[in-house]
């Protein structure tokens, strides 16, 4: 009588439920697993071996039986060593050395050779589609059990052997880990606004992006604090709420990038990509279709400087994640999306040398290099960014200047004000800020009067934008207008974005 387990496979950023089958039948000794295994799967049939022979019970080994185990559905591709333990657990099943009813149960863990219960990747992901599927208990490794209790409303048992895992199921008790709250520790960073002197312009132009989610890009001379700035930037941001929180960590484990001891992402990422990385590095995919850093930057910051020095290919794959705060990889194995929800920060020097229109020294570069530098970036990726500011060279009397500057942690402070007023109007929608809107919320949530139209109407013949441009200057406004906490948009709400939003040409 064949026997059944439950457990998952990840799938993108989320996981689909596996059915684990086992069936013994006379004739010359075999171990099969099929269902479209890997080999990192089909090895566990070793594992699975060892484990069951050093936790007390008969191996397939020692049997002159035809085993064979079944993944299903088939036609997902099987990877990873998370199935050993659901595999042990339906041999032993279908060779009655169990008996067991395990229907509402699911179970992942890779097996060591003495029966230790090894972590495995992705246990978020799974624990969310077991308790979606109405799974009443998922089994999962002692040193996944943290992240795994993240989701509520399904019980979690930890197991740190094969045979514990057995003597949990036959009725005896597991003592079950008390979650202790980590402490926070405020740590001040080296990268406080109040270090930055001057560059008010390029401050304010941040804060207005914190506050609605907006892209930047940042062009200037080496040395004048571009990079400082998109730095400083991370401490002006709010934090992650819990929901955020989830979301992020199932990224993190499921590209296998959570750190030893860690099980919650508690601050925002900042990832901040080298210009020589590749498209497969930014965007994810490869053998196992994991997320890039685009995804890695999920509710966080991805900065990419020297952005023109990027791959073009690299930079045209922004196009996508940008629009629609995803990105969709597909491969042989099958089509994969990961969230991308992120604030892009770009940084460029004006040329080649660097020195352009500068005044501070001479530019080496010709016109034609110059203009080759700058058309790296493609029309559809710059019309895809909010806000385009210039960062000059600070004055050096205005750096051994002693007056005290704003604070992050005030400036955060107006952030949170604005963001609360977004969550308050979007409360019923989809989306948490202004930069997310369509264009019905647009119409919705950003009224103009009279005055206001006829500004914006002047400025879109003279500067011949396009619809996306047209409509990336009215969710600017809109944050602009949530800063100062008025209701509607006003005409010098709309003129301090298009100093933001149109960027001038050489």
């Amino acid at each position: 009588m064949p026997s059944k387990v439950f457990s998952a496979a990840l799938y993108g950023i989320d996981a689909k439920i596996i059915e684990v089958e086992s069936d013994i039948s006379h004739g010359l000794h075999s171990f099969n697993i099929v269902g479209l295994p890997d080999k990192s799967v089909d090895e566990s049939k070793d594992r699975v071996n060892s484990a069951i022979k050093n936790s007390g019970f008969t191996p397939p080994k020692k049997t002159n039986q035809k085993i064979t185990i079944n993944l299903a559905p088939a036609k997902i591709k099987k990877e990873g060593p998370a199935y050993d333990l659901p595999i042990a657990l339906a041999y032993l099943l279908a060779s009655k050395q169990l008996i067991l009813d395990l229907k509402d149960k699911l179970f992942l863990g890779e097996l060591a050779l003495n029966g230790k219960v090894r972590p495995v990747q992705g246990v978020l992901s799974i624990v969310s589609t077991a308790q979606k599927n109405n799974f009443k208990e998922v089994i999962v490794p002692l040193e996944n059990f943290k992240e795994a209790s993240l989701i509520k409303n399904i019980k979690i048992t930890p197991v740190g052997t094969l045979y514990e895992c057995i003597d949990y199921l036959k009725g005896n008790e597991i003592q079950i880990p008390k979650l202790k709250e980590k402490k926070k520790i405020e740590k001040i960073s080296d990268f406080d606004f109040c270090y930055i002197k001057s560059q008010d312009q390029a401050k304010q132009a941040l804060k207005i992006a914190a506050s609605g989610g907006h892209n930047v890009s940042m062009s200037g001379p080496p040395g004048s604090g571009k990079t400082m700035l998109a730095k400083a930037f991370m401490t002006i941001l709010p934090e992650l709420s819990k929901e955020e929180q989830i979301e992020t960590t199932k990224v993190y484990s499921v590209a296998d990038r959570l750190e030893e001891g860690e099980y919650l992402i508690e601050k925002r990422p900042f990832r901040s990509p080298h210009h020589s990385s590749s498209l497969v590095a930014l965007t994810g995919g490869g053998t196992h279709a994991k997320p890039g850093e685009i995804s890695l930057a999920h509710n966080g910051v991805l900065f990419l400087d020297e952005f023109p020095e990027f791959q073009k290919n690299a930079i045209e794959a922004l196009r996508q994640p940008l629009e629609d705060r995803k990105i969709t990889i597909s491969r042989a194995s099958g089509s994969f999306s990961y969230p991308a929800k992120l604030i892009l920060i770009t940084t460029q020097n004006p040329c080649p040398c660097g020195y352009y229109n500068t005044g501070q020294k001479e530019c080496t570069c010709s016109m034609h290099s110059i203009m080759q530098y700058q058309k790296k970036i493609s029309g559809p990726i710059a019309d895809r960014i909010d806000m385009q500011i210039e960062v000059p060279m600070v004055e050096h009397k205005k750096l051994s200047d002693d007056t005290e500057l704003e604070k992050s942690l005030n400036i955060k402070k107006s952030i949170q004000k604005a963001r609360k007023i977004q969550e308050n109007r979007f409360k019923k929608e989809k989306i948490y800020t202004n930069s997310e809107m369509s264009q019905s919320q647009i119409k919705k949530y950003c009224k103009l009067d009279e005055e206001s139209q006829i500004f914006l109407k002047n400025i879109s013949e003279q500067n011949n934008l396009s619809a996306r441009a047209y409509f990336k200057l009215i969710k600017l406004s809109r944050t602009i207008a949530d800063l100062e906490e008025s209701e509607n948009i006003k005409t010098h709400h709309l003129a301090e974005a298009v100093q933001y939003r149109i960027k001038s040409k050489i």
